[in-house]
């Protein structure tokens, strides 16, 4: 879409059906607090490069010379064949939690991919999004009356990044 107002060139993010679902605000802290305890699976890294460490929380990418906290999280719980705990990323610092649910996050438009779990935790269907459009891949996963929800995982690490259910 255009916006001719002095001249710019505007792309609106697509308001989709889905709400995306970011950390909450509770994990964040218990991680902040686990490492200001220096907890042996939480570390603090500086960020050392652009749209590397993505923060799970306000779901943007940290800049460099911003502290992280990396930590084990399972997004499926434990005692389910898809359950995996894996390393995640939150700013070490309170950031604001990502507000926009019914936009997809702009730093995350390619390198994801998104893998759809019925209620009992089983995938059932997986596809990886080309960087053009995203909510089109979400929309179509959840589509299938079975998908209870959706995650959105780093493409080339595996970590899990936010979850998306239906609006």
């Amino acid at each position: 879409m255009r916006d001719l107002e002095n001249g710019a060139l505007v792309r609106f993010m697509k308001t989709s059906m889905f709400q995306v679902v970011p950390l909450p605000t509770e994990v964040a802290e218990r991680a902040r607090r686990a490492a200001e305890a220096r907890g042996a699976d939480h570390a603090v890294v500086i960020v050392d490069s652009p749209d590397t460490y993505p923060c799970r929380h306000c779901l943007r990418f940290a800049k460099p010379g911003e502290r992280l906290i990396l930590f084990p999280y399972a997004s499926i719980p434990a005692g389910h064949p898809y359950s995996e705990t894996g390393p995640i990323f939150v700013h070490a610092e309170p950031c604001e939690r990502y507000r926009a649910t019914h936009e997809y996050p702009g730093d995350f438009r390619s390198g994801r991919a998104f893998r759809a779990y019925n209620t009992s935790y089983d995938m059932i269907d997986a596809e990886v999004a080309d960087g053009n459009e995203p909510e089109a891949i979400v929309e179509k996963l959840l589509q299938n009356p079975e998908t209870a929800f959706v995650d959105a995982r780093s493409v080339t690490r595996g970590c899990y990044t936010f979850r998306i259910q239906r609006a």
